[in-house]
């Protein structure tokens, strides 16, 4: 772990080992503002305008990985996490602690275990109430990937009415601004894809319910998968999603939610994701071409 400068915010610090690395700012946050392989670029989206900036009740995006927790709403979401955050190094992992939000009483911390060799990053998402009463929320992953990618969302397996599959096996979740017909879309049989369209003002989101527990999108030759539980004995916010996409103008999210729950006074939750990184993997045109060239990569 070094200590460094990055783009205005004096406290960052870079974390790697022989094949990745990423860029964690102390500044504000919890954030992730930097992922990549070491020497290459970042697969994240940074809002240059913004990197730097500190303090302030207007909340920033800033790019990068941050952690929310969900259902998303006004004021409750979009508490500013422009504050300064603590950062603890634990030997095999490093944690970012944030301090209780104002308007949620929620504590946000994450912790980010690299693996010494491999393409390879563990985070644990961690919300802890400190109210006198309980909340109803689940915890909510987001990155901010770098515009001109494309997003793989698979389906449950799939099955044939001949063959007796006759109940559903998920849900697709639109939000209102949602237009199936957007070309950014492909709704294939295996797949659901998003494709980001930089300069594209028309904001686009879905959800659904991933029970192989992998969504990734490729951009640049770069493969970034997140892996995750999902648990069917549990209630998901958004009518059911464990994982969402949304794209605008400027960028792609990829995000994972874990499973809604009433955390009461004191109690902690967390949910887990596993990156990983893969390099030389062209962008797929088809559901034949995830099937032959980035499932192996991904199972």
């Amino acid at each position: 772990m070094e200590k460094i400068h990055y783009h205005g915010w004096d406290n960052c610090y870079r974390l790697s080992n022989e094949t990745i690395e990423l860029v964690v700012t102390t500044d504000v946050g919890p954030r992730i503002i930097w992922f990549g392989f070491s020497g290459g670029t970042n697969v994240f989206k940074n809002y240059d305008e913004m990197l730097g900036k500190t303090g302030g009740d207007e909340w920033r995006i800033y790019g990068g990985h941050r952690l929310w927790h969900a259902p998303e709403g006004q004021p409750r979401t979009y508490e500013p996490d422009n504050l300064p955050v603590k950062i603890e190094n634990l030997g095999t992992f490093i944690r970012l602690v944030q301090g209780t939000e104002k308007t949620t009483g929620i504590e946000k911390q994450i912790d980010i275990y690299l693996d010494p060799v491999h393409a390879e990053v563990k985070l644990v998402h961690r919300l802890i109430n400190h109210n006198l009463w309980a909340v109803e929320l689940a915890p909510w992953a987001l990155s901010v990937m770098a515009p001109g990618g494309k997003a793989i969302v698979p389906f449950p397996k799939r099955g044939s009415h001949t063959d007796g599959d006759l109940l559903p096996s998920n849900t697709i979740t639109l939000w209102p601004y949602t237009y199936m017909s957007d070309p950014r879309w492909t709704w294939g049989k295996k797949y659901m894809l998003l494709q980001s369209q930089e300069g594209n003002e028309i904001a686009q989101k879905a959800g659904t319910n991933v029970t192989d527990g992998w969504a990734a999108y490729v951009n640049q030759s770069l493969l970034f998968v997140k892996y995750f539980d999902f648990n069917p004995a549990f209630d998901y916010a958004d009518m059911g999603c464990n994982v969402e996409t949304f794209t605008n103008e400027a960028m792609l999210e990829l995000e994972t939610l874990g499973p809604l729950c009433w955390l009461e006074p004191g109690e902690t939750v967390e949910h887990v994701e596993i990156w990983k990184l893969f390099a030389d993997v062209p962008t797929p045109q088809s559901e034949e071409e995830i099937d032959r060239s980035i499932l192996p990569l991904i199972k």
